[in-house]
């Protein structure tokens, strides 16, 4: 560098990075008229500012500086949603210290709506910082997209779901008193528009009815139904995790398909003993039987096993005996059924119980014999079950989920819903943890599944859904899961062609998959409190810029934005969520 400009620089350093270059340039589809504003993403070209003027943009050229769109993503909105409504989400905020006669204190933030559809979005923060009050005026902004402000837009209608594990979306509370001070919630949407039913916009799910929520739906199955076999197992999986031992994970490779060939016996037979004892397992488990629905044993035990458990002389001989009597019963209790299958399991592992001797002979000397074994590996994987009391308590926990007078299934209800375009939402409040993470599974799943379902076969009106999910470090997986066929993990790197998109909240931002966090492109940032949380964050966008402000500053409700339209992160104090 030459010595004049070297003088030149250090009269005029200054620490600092350009993210964006504002200038002006002609409409190329219309050359007559005034000049646009257009970006550029860096800069060309460094000057001195020795005898230069440096601004500090004033209230009106700030709004235009921050809400500042580029007309291409605007006409992709337009293009795709016939749409390009904006929603206020607060005002700017350089920093903690909120100085009034700085005029720009009420300079307004916008949000694009549709920045959220078909994407992800991530808020992060520590609790009592704004997250949830945030999501509440995300999930109003996509819901009023059906009311456009605008004669020129399409009314957008958007199904959105959300799992409310701390009973604020779906029950009334002071946090969102409305403007009279009366407590209020996000499930009062519909109240905007007078000349609507809530049925017909908002429905929200519980596993019991509310004194104040009458029109509550239940999460209920009826796991005793062969038509609900494949959900209950659905269900029962989602319990399992890759460092269950070898004998769950047997479990859960259980088939339960009903043989298409009506003809074939043997399959029947098969099929209706491993019906038997999931059933069986069931009632271990204390799960409340449908009172019509019998244990039938007739045709499914072979006289010649009833009769070496009946000739046992040894340590187990009244077990297995009593095994045998409970088998030649056409109809013993679902608790008899029960010790004689914990019983068979016992007999068929003891290598000198005679089991042996009767699988030989029924493979290879029984008349008409198909040279296959008696016990098929999904029945032993079944009954194996019996040897671990406290994975049968386990089971248990699902009894909450259980009733024995329905026979539908509430995720095809929701997902009917969603399709409706109605905001659905599910209180999970009282749920144990691994229900919650369970049931949002599921559902998520057969969300996902039925989108699928529709892109492959060209449906041109695939729906757009919207799913949120709160305190998702209990829900989604860990930083350092490596499971891609984890639906979560698909979210993230397939959802968008199916329409889909999911905002999530938690606390700490290494809690998070990092598929998932490579994949989101709206960000919402409140306070953290250590550099671990913020040094991984500062991997994303220009967040690096805000660390030492996001690490310090505890002002409720003050966020750094960064969403799909804004190129740049915004400091934001975000205004209160209201009705």
């Amino acid at each position: 560098m030459d010595e004049k400009t070297r003088v030149y620089l250090w009269y005029a350093w200054i620490q600092c990075r350009i993210i964006w270059t504002f200038f002006l340039e002609e409409d190329a589809k219309n050359p007559e008229s005034t000049l646009k504003l257009k970006f550029w993403s860096d800069i060309s070209n460094y000057y001195p500012n020795r005898w230069l003027k440096v601004y500090k943009p004033t209230w009106e050229a700030l709004k235009e500086i921050i809400n500042y769109i580029d007309p291409i993503n605007l006409e992709s909105h337009v293009e795709k949603y016939w749409s390009s409504a904006k929603v206020k989400l607060g005002n700017i905020r350089y920093a903690s210290t909120n100085r009034k006669y700085q005029d720009i204190d009420e300079v307004p933030v916008n949000i694009y709506p549709a920045d959220l559809l078909s994407q992800k979005t991530a808020l992060f923060g520590m609790t009592r910082t704004g997250k949830s009050n945030t999501t509440k005026i995300i999930a109003k902004s996509v819901y009023e997209l059906r009311y456009p402000k605008v004669n020129e837009w399409t009314p957008l209608r958007i199904g959105q779901i959300i799992f409310d594990p701390n009973w604020e979306y779906a029950n009334e509370n002071i946090q969102d008193k409305d403007w009279n001070n009366n407590p209020n919630a996000l499930k009062n949407i519909w109240e905007i528009n007078k000349s609507i039913k809530k049925d017909d916009e908002v429905v929200t799910y519980w596993l019991t009815w509310h004194p104040n929520d009458p029109d509550r739906k239940l999460m209920l199955l009826n796991f005793f139904t062969e038509e609900n076999l494949n959900i209950w197992k659905e269900i029962i999986d989602t319990l399992f995790s890759k460092d269950d031992p070898t004998y769950l994970k047997n479990f859960q490779q259980v088939n339960f398909e009903k043989p298409e060939d009506a003809t074939d016996r043997s399959a029947l037979t098969r099929y209706n003993r491993r019906l038997l004892a999931y059933r069986s397992i069931l009632s271990r488990a204390w799960f409340q039987m449908p009172v019509s629905l019998k244990a039938v044993t007739t045709g499914l035990f072979n006289a010649k096993l009833i009769e070496s458990l009946q000739n046992y002389e040894w340590d187990n001989q009244i077990e297995y005996n009593s095994a045998a009597k409970i088998f030649s019963q056409p109809n013993p209790t679902w608790w008899q059924i029960s010790d004689a299958f914990e019983s068979l399991d016992k007999f068929i592992r003891d290598r000198s119980s005679g089991y042996n001797d009767f699988e030989s002979w029924y493979v290879n000397d029984k008349p008409g014999c198909s040279w296959d074994r008696w016990a098929d590996e999904d029945f032993k994987k079944l009954i194996w079950i019996y040897q671990y009391s406290n994975w049968i308590r386990r089971i248990g926990k699902m009894i909450v989920q259980h009733t024995s007078s329905t026979s539908t299934d509430y995720a095809d209800d929701i997902y009917n819903s969603l399709v409706q375009w109605k905001l659905v939402i599910i209180d999970q409040s009282s749920w144990d943890p691994e229900l919650n993470k369970s049931s949002a599974k599921r559902i998520t799943t057969k969300i996902f599944k039925e989108n699928q379902k529709k892109f492959t076969l060209w449906d041109t009106k695939i729906p757009e859904i919207l799913v949120y999910v709160e305190e998702a470090h209990n829900i989604l997986p860990a930083w350092n899961d490596l499971d891609l066929s984890d639906i979560w993990v698909r979210v993230a790197k397939e959802w968008s062609k199916y329409r889909l998109g999911m905002v999530y909240a938690t606390q700490e931002v290494s809690s998070i998959q990092k598929n998932i966090l490579k994949n989101t492109a709206n960000w919402f940032i409140s306070h953290l409190n250590n550099t671990d949380e913020t040094k991984e964050l500062c991997k994303y966008y220009d967040f690096a810029d805000f660390e030492p402000s996001i690490r310090r500053a505890q002002d409720k409700w003050f966020l750094r934005v960064k969403t799909l339209s804004n190129l740049f992160v915004v400091p934001v104090q975000v205004d209160k969520f209201v009705i």
